[in-house]
């Protein structure tokens, strides 16, 4: 037994905390400090968590020598700021466990509970798969970050603090990885803290990246203010007192505060207005905290009678909060020595929700336990993300779609019920019929804005009054997603047109199945259970397919040859002693002809096939034309005309791609084709000849006049729907027959 004297027993008696302990200990002290507004209980389970990060992190430094264990403690801190809650900040304190200390979710489950648990799991980044590039592996981390966001809103506000300190520690870091986490700040984590109302947030991450980002401009610029500060102190000072002045006056109790444009804001203004720093006027303005809601109109008006107001520079963001839950009003005064100030007007509420968004629901439960105030805040924008992921299964497209929504300008818009919508600046007519029901959106043929019909692309402006008109027969149409702008509309829209290209590619892929499969003697294409389930499995082992969906779909997308998958299930289908009838055979062969390169069969066409069949724009074929298919790669079916030079190119390349198609005996759509119409030019032509062709019952979709001066004798390009060519045919007679035409006939790009 070790005595007084043995070394063993000396060594441990004298055992010292070391610096860097004590670093830590004193940390998370100062945390302790900062949740009075927790119960005892909650106080110690955040204690727990953190002697649990405290041993995970064990031995872990950061770049600039502290234990590791002080960067979760300093994330805490910014979340006890905002007042979260004790299983957020557990959260906090424990975000890198999962990835960096091999700890796993079940054993915070156990020990922390589900709840905590979860949010650690929404912040941890994936494990390392084997992605296809950096881009991908960071696009699929926001989506599990923005999914865990949307179903709980801490888990954004734990990682927006942990981005803030790390970039307020990015000069420990190599300079290498400087531009690569502050471009990433800049274009993703500030637009959701502005998205979110967390203002203060927003500004220091943007102020923060600015700094990394441009080291030079920032130091410049950052100097240039200080002086700019030094030389009005007189002007500001002046202006906070006769407004005071203005105010005690009047008899009105409100908080003065100066507020200062942030170094990053005044240099994109510099360099998006191609401004130099002494052009920029509205570096400093002030707020005006006042009691109750309708003070905020009260001291606009004191305000207005101090000062003369810029006309046009008046922001009544109280009647109408912008989307985030931000209420304020703004106006722009002409100063002393005619310099112009803004003023912010708002009350202590709206001041808090201004500055903390989102997390004023935890700072006003800290305050005022009953308050619901601001608890929905953010939370239509939320709930969208869920709605886009159930479209989106890709996560850079994802990360697209987001990405669209993330920029905070807005207009207000009105339905015809006088509901107020929020969409941003730029959104057009589809983006708010998507905002309003997906169903609206797919079914829209029509808008009327304040009364008068207008184009489905039609940008909103604020106060417009919308009214869209749907019928139950239309579609989405792939032309939408050229101008769509919010990532709701987009996701839907891209989620129909797959699963309808989906639907009609399956449709397609049967029948030509089927067709080429009656080539080898057998009809009808046999079923997937009963008899034939082990041949299908067999079928689809060879075709690499994972159901008989897919491998139909595949077919009708051109992914796979019909009738090499058709010899391959004849083959298959011999071995179950179907045997094949040589009396198909022989019709099918005479039918479509031995010597032929085509014979996969004859697929019927009548225009309802949807986006498994394209029309050749090449030469717009219409029923009555002889015509061929080519099966694109992937691109499923496009026609072309039998004579149509396109089509000759294709067919001596890519043969063994082609298929006959025939038109069925009753299309149940009109066609689109081009006429060429050469007039004498003069007055009401084109009125004359656009009657002639509405004479012969035939749609103009699109009318060219070309770009050369007009001649005597001018072509005219009309593109129009017809049924076949019998009616194309009733057209150009009609033509020819008016008067100033010259020659009418069909044309062929």
């Amino acid at each position: 037994m070790p005595t007084a004297a043995d070394p063993v027993f000396v060594k441990s008696a004298t055992v010292q905390a070391s610096p860097a302990a004590s670093a830590a200990a004193a940390s998370f002290a100062a945390l302790v400090g900062k949740l009075d507004y927790l119960s005892a209980g909650e106080i110690e389970s955040v204690r727990q968590a953190y002697r649990f990060a405290d041993e995970a992190h064990l031995g872990q430094m950061r770049k600039n020598g502290d234990p590791y264990i002080t960067h979760p403690i300093a994330v805490a801190a910014q979340c006890a700021e905002w007042k979260l809650d004790a299983q957020a900040l557990m959260a906090a304190l424990m975000h890198d466990a999962i990835e960096d200390c091999g700890v796993t979710k079940q054993d915070l489950v156990e020990r922390f509970g589900a709840p905590v648990a979860d949010l650690v799991d929404g912040l941890t980044k994936l494990e390392k798969l084997e992605f296809d590039t950096r881009e991908q592996n960071q696009a699929e981390s926001f989506r599990k970050m923005l999914l865990a966001m949307a179903k709980d809103v801490r888990v954004i506000l734990i990682k927006l603090a942990d981005r803030t300190h790390n970039m307020r520690t990015m000069g420990d870091m190599p300079r290498s990885k400087w531009k690569r986490i502050s471009s990433e700040t800049l274009e993703i984590y500030a637009p959701i803290a502005h998205r979110l109302g967390l203002n203060f947030t927003y500004r220091e991450l943007q102020d923060l990246a600015f700094r990394f980002l441009n080291p030079w401009r920032y130091e410049v610029l950052s100097k240039a203010l200080n002086k700019s500060r030094n030389r009005r102190k007189d002007l500001i000072s002046r202006v906070q007192g006769e407004v005071d002045a203005a105010f005690r006056k009047f008899g009105l109790a409100v908080r003065i505060m100066g507020r200062e444009k942030t170094l990053y804001s005044v240099y994109r203004k510099m360099d998006s207005k191609h401004l130099s720093f002494s052009q920029v006027t509205d570096i400093y303005g002030f707020r005006i905290v006042v009691p109750e809601l309708s003070d905020c109109y009260t001291a606009m008006g004191v305000l207005h009678q101090l000062y003369k107001p810029l006309p046009g520079k008046f922001r009544d963001y109280v009647a109408i909060p912008k989307v985030n839950g931000y209420q304020s009003l703004h106006t722009t005064l002409i100063g002393p020595f005619g310099t112009n100030i803004e003023f912010q007007l708002r009350t202590h509420a709206m001041d808090v929700v201004a500055e903390s968004g989102v997390a004023a629901h935890w700072l006003y439960k800290a305050s005022e336990p009953n308050s619901d105030t601001s608890q929905h805040l953010g939370t239509q924008w939320l709930q969208s993300l869920l709605d886009i992921q159930q479209e989106t299964h890709d996560a850079s497209e994802f990360w697209d779609h987001i990405k669209i929504d993330l920029f905070p300008d807005a207009v207000y818009v009105f339905t015809p019920k006088s509901k107020i919508m929020a969409l941003p600046r730029g959104a057009t007519v589809m983006d708010f019929a998507y905002a309003i029901h997906s169903g609206v959106g797919n079914r829209a043929v029509a808008v009327r804005i304040n009364g008068e019909q207008r184009p489905l692309r039609t940008e909103l402006n604020n106060g417009d009054i919308v009214e869209i008109i749907t019928s139950d027969s239309a579609e989405p149409n792939p032309a939408w997603l050229s101008f769509v702008k919010t990532g709701r509309a987009r996701s839907k829209i891209r989620h129909h047109l797959k699963t309808l290209a989906q639907e009609k590619s399956n449709e397609l892929g049967e029948r030509m199945l089927g067709q080429a499969l009656r080539s080898e003697g057998i009809a009808p294409l046999p079923t997937e259970d009963g008899p034939y389930k082990a041949t299908w499995e067999k079928l689809l082992r060879f075709t690499g397919n994972k159901t008989r969906s897919e491998l139909l779909s595949d077919i009708g997308m051109g992914k796979r040859i019909a009738s090499m998958v058709g010899k391959k299930l004849a083959v298959l289908l011999a071995e179950t002693g179907l045997k094949p009838d040589a009396l198909l055979i022989s019709t099918e062969r005479y039918a479509s002809g031995e010597d032929e390169s085509v014979s996969q069969g004859v697929v019927s066409l009548d225009g309802s096939e949807g986006l498994s069949v394209q029309y050749a724009p090449c030469c717009k074929p219409i029923p009555g034309d002889r015509i061929v298919g080519y099966l694109g790669r992937g691109e499923g079916l496009t026609v072309h005309a039998e004579d149509c030079p396109t089509g000759k190119r294709l067919l001596a390349r890519d043969s063994e791609r082609f298929l006959q198609v025939e038109w069925a005996d009753e299309p149940v759509r009109p066609f689109e084709t081009m006429v060429l119409v050469t007039v004498t030019n003069g007055k009401g032509v084109l009125a004359r000849v656009a009657s002639a062709i509405a004479a012969a019952e035939a749609d103009i979709t699109h009318v060219d006049m070309g770009d050369e001066p007009a001649q005597t004798a001018t072509d005219i390009r009309f593109s129009i729907s017809v049924r076949d060519r019998q009616h194309l045919a009733d057209v150009l007679r009609s033509l020819k027959r008016t008067t100033s035409v010259l020659k009418a006939q069909r044309f062929k790009p």
